[in-house]
């Protein structure tokens, strides 16, 4: 059986996970990736997906994230999402929404780093969805 380390999953409203798990897989700025026991220490940003943790009893918890920071440790891994929601309750109206928001956002941007910027959280969250496979 795998080593299990700690993992806690925390957005600004609530602790949705605080759990011994066996692996965690992150969708990482740079592409997703995955943490195990005595993984090395680590501090980066996260993009919008699909957290996927292993409990160590072999269950797994899917939480999607909107952005944040992940933090990796000699006591764990600590994930600050900026948003999270569990997979199972995930509304794909109010995904939706927040792809028209973003839309919005490109159209009323003043500046090209302003579109740049909404048009990069536009496919993000795009790439959420699919990923979410709603």
């Amino acid at each position: 059986m795998a080593e299990s380390f700690q993992f806690e999953l925390v957005s600004p409203e609530r602790l949705l996970l605080s759990e011994a798990v066996t692996a965690v897989n992150v969708p990482g700025t740079e592409g997703y990736f995955t943490v195990m026991a005595r993984h090395a220490p680590l501090m980066t940003t996260l993009k919008p997906g699909v957290v996927v943790a292993t409990l160590e009893g072999g269950s797994e918890q899917k939480i999607f994230v909107l952005g944040g920071f992940a933090d990796v440790n000699q006591n764990g891994f600590t994930l600050l999402a900026e948003r999270a929601t569990r997979v199972e309750d995930l509304n794909a109206a109010e995904l939706d929404q927040q792809i028209r928001n973003a839309e919005e956002d490109i159209a009323d941007a003043k500046s090209p780093e302003d579109k740049a910027k909404a048009e990069h959280a536009l496919d993000q969250l795009r790439e959420a969805r699919v990923a979410v496979g709603m």
